[in-house]
């Protein structure tokens, strides 16, 4: 799998034109940050909330806004 990672595809044409190389667009990395970054602003807040719970003190993000 890396291998084919690593190794350049030979350069397609259609009619003479060369096709552009795919790129990241808007949608990925929004479903990128849907992904990745929305379970662990779940998974954060939930520490944060079994550590008040227990101590009684508030020691994340939400106590400081």
């Amino acid at each position: 799998m890396l291998n084919k990672l690593r190794l350049r595809r030979k350069e397609q044409t259609v009619m003479g034109h060369r096709l552009e190389e795919p790129r990241m667009t808007l949608m990925v990395v929004l479903w990128a940050l849907v992904y990745v970054g929305l379970p662990l602003i779940v998974l954060g807040s939930l520490v944060d909330l079994v550590v008040q719970a227990t101590t009684g003190q508030c020691v994340g993000f939400w106590c400081w806004l």
